[in-house]
């Protein structure tokens, strides 16, 4: 019961989510106007409020105008569910747990918002600094580690940034500090590490299937942010196997 409650308040989550990522690059609240249909803009009721279930009695479409909402409304809810899920599993009710599942929430809002748009907001990444180093200092996590992380997470991507300016940006710079301060040294290598193969891997299918050009750029932060998920999740168990082999 208990995790099937952690899906759903994950799926709860995600509605949220996808509200962060349709309205804060626009710069607009995310309390008014309430949720409403973009395309003919009438208000949803409760029925159509419900996540996932919503989206998939309904087809995917509004109820009046019949437009077609983004599979990304269905992905982020289910996506935040199964997250939600593994952190539930993985820590249990826990301290690590919750700040988990804020650290998991604002990845999935930053992949999000980079994957459409090709901007990581300061208005993301500051409170998200700021919230890891504050999480530094909970019992059982140590300041020096995440201070250590946040200096390797962002200094290397600065390099990189500084080195080809087109392939990286600053913002992918001040996701690097806070998934390093949240996860601390040695977990960032881990991070780090596991972004660059996903992202080279998954580049690399693209091209093959004519899905990217070369030259083209591409939105790192969904790959920054899916090796730091992963990373938080087993990252500890993945480091203890890599170790083990060198």
């Amino acid at each position: 019961m208990q995790a099937a409650f952690a899906f759903i308040l994950g799926a709860v989550v995600g509605s949220f989510l996808n509200v962060c990522i349709d309205r804060l690059p626009r710069g607009a609240s995310l309390v008014e106007p309430p949720s409403h249909c973009d395309s003919c803009g009438r208000r949803l009721g409760p029925l159509e409020l419900v996540p996932i279930l919503s989206f998939l009695l309904l087809g995917g479409r509004c109820r009046s105008c019949r437009a077609t909402l983004p599979l990304r409304v269905l992905a982020v809810e289910a996506g935040t569910g199964l997250l939600f899920l593994l952190v539930y599993l993985r820590f249990g009710l826990s301290v690590a747990g919750i700040l988990g599942a804020i650290y998991l929430s604002v990845l999935v809002v930053v992949a999000g918002i980079d994957l459409e748009h090709h901007r990581i907001l300061n208005r993301l990444t500051y409170p998200a600094i700021v919230l890891a180093l504050a999480a530094a200092f909970f019992p059982g996590r140590s300041p020096l580690a995440a201070l250590l992380g946040g200096a390797l997470g962002g200094g290397a991507l600065l390099l990189l940034t500084l080195a080809s300016p087109r392939a990286m940006g600053l913002g992918d710079v001040k996701l690097g500090v806070f998934l390093g301060l949240f996860l601390g040294y040695p977990l960032i290598l881990v991070a780090l590490f596991l972004a660059f193969v996903i992202g080279g891997l998954l580049s690399l299918l693209l091209l093959v299937f004519r899905r990217l050009r070369l030259g083209q750029s591409v939105a790192f932060g969904p790959y920054l942010a899916l090796g730091g998920a992963v990373t938080y999740l087993y990252g500890g168990s993945l480091l203890i196997w890599w170790l083990a082999r060198i």
